[in-house]
């Protein structure tokens, strides 16, 4: 751009080139022709007249220095007067604001454009701000331009040019709003389908941590739940449906419904994931999803699970080393027609098992084997208290607020406990042979078992009762081989008697004249809760628990 229809005049004055009037009118491309009309060329309009009227904001500065060469009525409406051939830095403090002065030098370095999007003046106006290298003529001493033909001198400048996008960047400003409460309004949703408070069984420690993918308003569908069956095991389960969206968090929402009741039922957790898959299908054959389902009996110092083509749960043991649970037990839910089955790890006192799903160690520029990798490392390294591996782990893996998946981590840890804390948590069993001599032996055991443990009276008389009805009922009902076995926590002592019988018995009414039936009547009465399972391999269990009083 070429400014020969005007010169600055230094200090402070400008002037019009000589050959043109001061009104700035626009002359006539031919002699006897309208300059306004359709014949009047684009290159004879007086570039000063535009620029003085157009309602952006229009500055020219000029040379290496930046002195002001023009402003237009509408830059000086916004900033106030600024003196002509006075430096840029020192009378325009808006350019420093606005991070533009160093743009300038840029400018005349490159003699490429450069632009600033959408910054917003004191007065509430939002400008998109460019800057364009140009040529600038220089006037005589005189302070009069050459006229055309002759030789002119001409210096490099920068014009400053700022359409006003207030419009555009308050729709826009409005439309993040909209995002943002769209977007805590979906995490909002899918955190309420999480559980707002992990449930803490007796034997282990237990944190989860969720965090929620991309800046999208999308849900995603992990999900995690903690479920405590009763008789001191502890189902743990954590899953992922496939996709984002309102639909994956609702049928997330219903699985996750599902398998708290099918816990209930205190199924292995073959069985449990064997319902899952049928439901997932019913629900919506297209929503694919991967799940694990464990239980932790601390008698069995181990995790039974079971996993529909989820990543293997990860376990530190006391020794620190890692192990990694075998391949999936089954395929994803929602295939349907296939069998899964349930498979162990270790989890001895002392030891941390870690699930979690994809989103954790799955990227787009690598191999999922290299995340499994990395987060056994991390495993390896990271101690402390259940949440704090949670957190060290999400660090450790790169998960932050920006991440593009969701994940979900769990983490448990059997704790290995001495001195005082271990007198808490005791253990004591005696194997039945059956005959008449069974109940007297168990009510002894047990009774000296309690007294040994210090309990008062009145719970010690109750556990007595309850072993002796457990006992009775599992003679006149099962088949050997039959075990009594006492277990004593911080918070609840647990009866609990098997046999070689799968048949599980149920809570009935009495008549009058009936020689049984009444034991387990008197166990519901008594007992805090109680329940039954089929034990692996044949045969049940039957268990009551009595809360503990708080010191």
């Amino acid at each position: 751009m070429n400014f020969t229809r005007w010169s600055p005049r230094f200090p402070g004055t400008q002037r019009r080139t000589t050959r043109r009037a001061d009104t700035g009118a626009v002359p006539a491309a031919r002699a006897g022709t309208d300059p306004t009309g359709p014949a009047a060329r684009l290159e004879d309009l007086p570039v000063r007249a535009v620029l003085d009227r157009v309602p952006a904001l229009v500055a020219v500065l000029q040379g290496p220095a930046h002195h002001i060469a023009y402003v237009n009525d509408a830059y000086t409406e916004a900033f106030g007067v600024r003196p002509i051939g006075t430096p840029a830095d020192e009378t325009m403090p808006e350019l420093e604001e606005l991070g533009l002065l160093t743009l300038l030098d840029q400018v005349l370095r490159s003699g490429r454009p450069r632009t600033v999007k959408s910054r917003r003046l004191p007065g509430g106006r939002s400008y998109t701000f460019t800057c364009t290298p140009i040529t600038v003529p220089t006037a005589d001493d005189s302070g009069a331009q050459a006229e055309d033909g002759d030789a002119q001198s001409a210096e490099s400048g920068v014009l400053v040019f700022a359409a006003d996008v207030t419009d555009q960047a308050d729709a826009a400003e409005r439309l993040r709003a909209s995002e943002r409460r769209q977007r805590e309004t979906a995490v909002t949703l899918q955190r309420s389908l999480l559980p707002q408070e992990l449930e803490q069984p007796d034997d282990l420690r237990i944190a989860a941590t969720y965090q929620p993918g991309g800046a999208d308003a999308a849900v995603g569908g992990d999900w995690y739940d903690v479920i405590t069956l009763g008789g001191g095991r502890t189902a743990l389960v954590i899953g992922d449906v496939m996709g984002r969206g309102v639909r994956a968090a609702a049928v997330m929402g219903q699985l996750r419904t599902a398998v708290r009741a099918y816990a209930r039922l205190d199924l292995p957790p073959h069985e449990v994931l064997q319902l899952l898959d049928g439901l997932a299908t019913e629900i919506d054959p297209s929503q694919i999803a991967t799940c694990v389902y464990a239980v932790h009996d601390p008698n069995e110092g181990r995790l039974v699970y079971a996993s529909a083509g989820h990543l293997p749960i990860l376990v530190r043991d006391e020794h620190g080393a890692i192990h990694r649970a075998p391949e999936p037990t089954g395929p994803p839910l929602g295939t349907g027609g296939w069998l899964h089955t349930s498979d162990t790890i270790p989890l001895a006192p002392g030891s941390t098992a870690v699930l979690y799903t994809d989103g954790l160690v799955e990227r787009r520029d690598a191999d999922i084997d290299e995340g499994l990798h990395q987060l056994e490392a991390a495993l390896a390294g990271a101690t402390g208290s259940p949440k704090v591996v949670c957190d060290r782990l999400m660090r450790a893996l790169g998960v932050t607020e920006t991440h593009d998946d969701d994940v979900a981590v769990l983490v448990l840890q059997h704790p290995a406990r001495a001195g005082g804390d271990a007198e808490l948590f005791r253990n004591a069993a005696l194997d039945l042979l059956g005959g008449v001599e069974a109940a007297p032996r168990a009510r002894a055991f047990a009774s000296g078992v309690l007294t040994s443990w210090r309990f008062p009276p009145d719970l010690h008389d109750l556990g007595v009762l309850a072993a002796s009805e457990l006992v009775a009922n599992s003679l006149q009902h099962g088949t050997p081989p039959m075990r009594l076995r006492l277990r004593r926590t911080d918070r609840r002592l647990i009866i609990e008697v098997t046999d070689g019988d799968d048949h599980l018995p149920r809570r009935r009414r009495a008549d009058a004249g009936d020689e049984a039936g009444r034991g387990i009547a008197i166990i519901a009465t008594i007992a805090s809760s109680w329940g039954s399972r089929r034990t692996p391999g044949g045969g049940k269990s039957v268990w009551c628990e009595f809360a503990l009083p708080t010191t």
